[in-house]
C-alpha cells in the first residue's frame, strides 16, 4: 500500500511572491522610501528611518524586508547603485564626485560596493555604457 503522501499529485513550486503580511503601511512605505531618496547623498540611519515611522529599529526593519523583499540597508544601496548608475551616463562627474553624491563614504567603497554588485568596475562599466553609446550613434 503506497503512503497517501508518497502518492499525491505534485504541484509546481511557483516563485514566493512579495507580501505586504506584516509589512509597512503604504503610508510608511511611502514616507520612508521619499526619505531615503532626498537623502541619498548623506548617511542614512535606519534609526532615524524607523522612528519616522514611529517604529522600533528592529519591528522597523524586518517590516522593511516584508514590504520590499531586501533589508533597509539592502534597499538604500540598490538604491545608490541606481544613482551612480545614471550620473555615469548622463554626467562627466568622477567617480569620486558620484560616490559622494550618492553617499558612499569614499571612492573606494563605492567601486568595491558596485562591483560586488554589478560584477564589473564602475570605469569599466561607464566605458562600456559610453561605447555603447557611441556605436547606437554610427550610420549602420
Amino acid at each position: 500500500m503506497a503512503h497517501p503522501s508518497l502518492s499525491a499529485v505534485r504541484t509546481p513550486l511557483t516563485p514566493l511572491q512579495k507580501s505586504n503580511h506584516g509589512g509597512l503601511s503604504p503610508w510608511r512605505e511611502s514616507l520612508v522610501k521619499k526619505m531615503i531618496f532626498d537623502g541619498l547623498g548623506e548617511p542614512l540611519a535606519i534609526a532615524r528611518l524607523a522612528e519616522a515611522c514611529a517604529l522600533s529599529r528592529s519591528h522597523f526593519s524586518r517590516a522593511f524586508k516584508a514590504s520590499t523583499g531586501q533589508s533597509p540597508q539592502a534597499w538604500i544601496r540598490g538604491q545608490r547603485i541606481m544613482r551612480a548608475k545614471r550620473l555615469m551616463q548622463t554626467t562627466d562627474l568622477t567617480l569620486t564626485q558620484i560616490s559622494q553624491e550618492c553617499g558612499f563614504c569614499d571612492q573606494a567603497h563605492f567601486c568595491h560596493i558596485f562591483t560586488h554588485s554589478e560584477g564589473i568596475s564602475p570605469f569599466a562599466w561607464r566605458s562600456r555604457m559610453l561605447r555603447t553609446l557611441l556605436h547606437a550613434g554610427e550610420p549602420g
